[in-house]
């Protein structure tokens, strides 16, 4: 069932351009209704979000909580996120699906504000989310064999702690393993659809790295681990630096994940 027309950028619009706000949303789920909640929000709810004007970005279970969902969605800037929540959770394929969606959840409110952060230099073309490099797979395709990592730090006000990922730990990361494919920064505007709650006064860093197998991972983290420069100085001013232990997680992608 199509969309009303959207007030503000139309689903083409955001292809055209790469998301420069995010959310990492992670959410708490009723046991054992993982699946039945992605089964639902990769067939019926990732096309009507873009036709609003949103991207999505990426759609995981996470590995160390069987009754966790992760993801990502993406708007041109925060009044487009306005309109196209309101277009989306508005119209009728949330009204059809949503109270089904949200019988599976015991908590949606796990949400971080993001903006991507610029690199020293570009990745490849195709690496990353804010640009995917194919089309999306269609309903029914089985989960790829791929493994991606996110590490989210946590820093105090006004610390730019955004400088000792990026300058620091991002050209170790790149020099000993696959680069990440996306480094982002907490985005500390107002909240323009306070409906969906965001976490507030969070100042925090995350990066996303795909690999091909766990294995890949565990390899990646121990050169890092063994790495001169990072082992003496970037990790330790990392930890000097944080306010809380980093948030690592574990992550496969559903079949119609972009990422």
């Amino acid at each position: 069932m199509p969309l009303p027309s959207p007030v503000g950028p139309t689903g083409a619009a955001h292809r055209t351009a790469p998301p420069a706000v995010l959310e990492l949303r992670q959410y708490t789920l009723r046991p054992g209704r993982r699946d039945e909640l992605i089964e639902l929000f990769d067939r019926e709810l990732v096309e009507p979000q873009e036709e609003a004007g949103m991207a999505v970005l990426g759609q995981f279970r996470d590995l160390d909580d069987p009754d966790r969902f992760v993801w990502l969605r993406g708007f041109p800037d925060m009044t487009a996120r306005h309109h196209a929540l309101t277009d989306f959770y508005g119209g009728p394929a949330w009204s059809e699906h949503g109270p089904r969606a949200n019988a599976t959840m015991l908590d949606s409110d796990d949400v971080l504000l993001l903006r991507p952060e610029p690199v020293l230099r570009p990745e490849p073309a195709g690496t990353s989310f804010l640009a995917p490099s194919s089309r999306r797979p269609p309903v029914g395709t089985p989960p790829p064999d791929r493994f991606v990592a996110a590490t989210v730090w946590f820093f105090p006000p006004g610390h730019e702690g955004v400088t000792l990922i990026r300058d620091g730990l991002l050209p170790v990361l790149r020099e000993t393993g696959p680069a990440p494919f996306a480094l982002l920064a907490t985005e500390h505007a107002r909240n323009t659809f306070p409906r969906l709650p965001v976490r507030a006064g969070e100042n925090v860093v995350t990066i996303f790295t795909s690999y091909a197998d766990e294995d890949a991972h565990r390899r990646h983290l121990a050169e890092v681990a063994a790495h001169p420069l990072a082992r003496a100085e970037v990790l330790p001013g990392i930890e000097r630096a944080q306010t809380a232990e980093a948030q690592r997680l574990r992550l496969r992608p559903t079949g119609r994940s972009l990422s």
